[in-house]
C-alpha cells in the first residue's frame, strides 16, 4: 500500500490486524500515511488485506491493497520461517494511477523470552510498478528489501517497526511504526 513498507514477516495459525504509521523520506514522496490491514493464516496459505490513506501534494489518497504467503519452511513450533509473498496495491491521484506489485522472499526467526516472543525478519524482493496517465503509461521493476521486528506479549498484543528501501535513484525509503494483535498462535 502507497506510504507503506512491504511487510513479510510470516505468519501464524489464525487471524490478526495491525494499525501503522508510515514515515516517508522525500524520495519516496515523503509525509505521513496511517494504514490499517487484517490477515489470516490457514495452514501454509497467508491472506493480508488491507489499505492505506496519505496526503500527497495536498490531496488525501487511498490505496487499497491485497497480498497472499505461502509458508515455505517453519511453522507454530520451528523458530525460523521462510515465506514467499506476492501482493498488489493501487492509488490514485487525479488523472495518474499507480499499480504496485511487489514479489518477496521473507527470513524471519522468532526469539522466545518468557512473556514475550521477538522475531526479526528481512525480506528482500522484486517490485514492479507501474502509473498510468490520460493516455499512456510508463512501468519499472527495481530491487528492493524491508525489515523489522515485532515484540509480540502473551495476551496476542503485537508492537513492530519496519523499514523499507528501493534500490533506485534519490534510495526511496519509508520507516513505518504499528500495534496488533494476533489472535493465534
Amino acid at each position: 500500500m502507497r506510504g507503506m513498507p512491504v511487510y513479510n514477516s510470516g505468519f501464524g495459525i489464525g487471524a490478526g490486524a495491525a494499525l501503522d504509521a508510515g514515515f516517508a523520506n522525500d524520495a519516496a514522496g515523503g509525509g505521513t500515511t496511517l494504514g490499517a490491514s487484517a490477515n489470516a493464516g490457514l495452514g501454509f496459505i497467508g491472506l493480508t488485506a488491507g489499505i492505506s490513506v496519505g496526503k500527497v501534494n495536498d490531496n488525501t489518497v487511498w490505496s487499497p491493497g491485497v497480498a497472499a504467503a505461502i509458508r515455505l519452511f517453519g511453522g507454530p513450533l520451528v523458530p525460523f520461517r521462510v515465506t514467499l509473498q506476492a501482493g498488489a496495491a493501487q492509488w490514485s491521484q487525479g488523472v495518474v494511477t499507480s499499480t504496485h506489485v511487489p514479489v518477496s522472499l521473507g527470513l524471519a526467526a522468532t526469539i522466545p523470552i518468557p512473556g514475550v516472543a521477538i522475531r526479526p525478519w528481512i525480506a528482500p524482493r522484486f517490485d514492479y510498478a507501474t502509473t498510468s496517465f490520460e493516455n499512456s503509461e510508463a512501468s519499472a521493476t527495481e530491487l528492493g528489501i524491508s525489515g523489522g521486528i515485532e515484540v509480540g506479549m502473551l495476551n496476542g498484543l503485537i508492537f513492530r517497526a519496519a523499514y523499507d528501501r528501493l534500490f533506485t535513484d534519490g534510495d526511496p525509503g519509508i520507516l513505518s511504526l504499528g500495534i496488533g494483535m494476533s489472535l493465534g498462535r
